[in-house]
């Protein structure tokens, strides 16, 4: 008997932690558990959700668990929510996704230790990622790379997808006792007064595959895509491909992703190269993730090797104008409105109001930006989140301060018609010049 143990992952295909599951097993126990401190509603919270998260982001967890829930089912197996310890069931061997986030790192310690007690085969797969950190950071000499190129070039070759999961699941068994519910609606878990519009990004492994072939059908984007360029105000249809929520819940594998972008590449006769080109994007997650697992207190100013020790402002005033899209700035505000509304925003919008809260305006502490953004970004990755605003605050990886992003000509360059703006702050509309 195995207990499959879903935390991210969330997916059916190229799934090994599956794979390990059902080889050689009579029964299978597919596992969420869903975390009350996670997921219980927080009405002193500064934004609809939980203590921890806003409500966009827990919308996508449900959607994605219940895509999973229903992809399992059509293969004779089906999520078990549960309430008690699964421990009665009597498991032979234990399979998840290895983590490279400090609180899973802790966490897992001690599951390996409680199953090796108990005599249970483990196997805690790398597949969150496309590279294994551990082998990046070993042929680094032992320490993490932190410059894009030094990361290149210690690349090792990258694990190929292993293809959309058995046929056929074998079933869960006898449950012992253990309580099972079914996938809650946010009703359900107690959200019954919100007024916000939600992300019109929906979660699961169905729609990220789907978003996926969408993105990859056309090869001449594929191949000419070019960061930084791309309209951060395009909301209707965005400048990029919005997998990011999908490859941070594990709806959508990375090594899947990031196969499929090397085929079409290696159909044309040219296409753009790292650290622009899309297939970079993918590298630049890895090399996120692997600083982030090899720097102690990658998350904070103070103990971060990494990072420049800034005397920042805390100051509360100017942080809640800025999380709230109060700052009178309409660039700046309808970019957190849009994130606050949906869960998401454009790359670019990401770095304009990351460098305005830091080193670009309020010089505000880095910090506690990253805490709205992972407290409302629907995409919110623990190593990325962290990464990114050590960069835009000039705290590390990244040292021109003086490159700022202007929150009135930076705006006017894309949105010449405010169209972008209007939409996100309607009060402006009859004020536009």
């Amino acid at each position: 008997m195995a207990l499959l143990w879903f935390r991210k992952g969330l997916r059916l295909h190229d799934n090994p932690s599956l794979e390990a599951a059902c080889h050689g097993s009579r029964n299978v126990y597919p596992v969420f558990v869903l975390d009350p401190w996670f997921l219980a509603p927080d009405p002193s919270a500064p934004s609809p959700g939980s203590a921890r998260v806003g409500i966009n982001r827990i919308q996508f967890l449900l959607e994605s668990l219940q895509d999973l829930d229903r992809n399992l089912s059509s293969r004779g197996s089906k999520l078990l929510l549960v309430h008690g310890n699964p421990i009665q069931w009597r498991i032979r061997k234990l399979c998840f996704e290895f983590d490279t986030e400090p609180y899973a790192l802790d966490r897992d310690a001690k599951i390996k230790e409680h199953a090796k007690d108990k005599g249970i085969e483990l196997h805690c797969s790398v597949s969150h990622t496309i590279f294994n950190p551990d082998l990046l950071i070993a042929k680094n000499g032992g320490k993490a790379p932190l410059t894009f190129q030094s990361f290149c070039k210690n690349l090792v070759p990258a694990t190929k997808p292993i293809g959309n999961g058995p046929s056929s699941i074998p079933p869960t068994g006898d449950l012992h006792g253990i309580k099972v519910v079914p996938v809650p609606t946010l009703e359900e878990l107690g959200y019954t007064d919100f007024h916000e519009d939600f992300s019109p990004f929906r979660g699961g492994e169905t729609v990220g595959l789907t978003r996926l072939e969408d993105s990859l059908a056309n090869e001449k984007w594929v191949c000419e895509f070019e960061k930084p360029k791309g309209d951060p105000t395009a909301f209707i249809k965005p400048a990029t491909t919005v997998l990011s929520p999908y490859l941070k819940f594990g709806c959508l594998s990375s090594r899947l992703f990031y196969s499929r972008v090397k085929e079409v590449y290696s159909r044309a006769k040219s296409f753009t190269s790292p650290p622009v080109s899309l297939e970079a994007q993918l590298l630049w997650r890895e090399f996120f993730y692997t600083a982030a697992y090899a720097t102690a207190n990658f998350d904070k100013m103070v103990g971060n090797p990494t990072c420049k020790q800034i005397p920042w402002k805390d100051d509360d005033e100017l942080l809640s104008a800025w999380r709230d899209g109060r700052t009178g700035y309409p660039w700046i505000d309808a970019a957190m409105t849009q994130l606050r509304k949906w869960g998401w925003m454009h790359h670019l919008a990401r770095h304009a109001v990351a460098c305005f809260l830091t080193r670009g305006d309020m010089f505000v502490y880095w910090e506690k930006g990253r805490d709205v953004f992972d407290r409302l970004l629907i995409d919110a990755d623990w190593s990325i989140n962290n990464g990114n605003w050590l960069w835009l605050s000039a705290s590390a990886f990244f040292n021109q301060y003086h490159r700022i992003y202007s929150p009135i000509t930076f705006a006017k360059k894309y949105d010449r018609q405010g169209n972008y703006i209007k939409h996100f702050l309607p009060v402006i509309k009859g004020k536009w010049k």
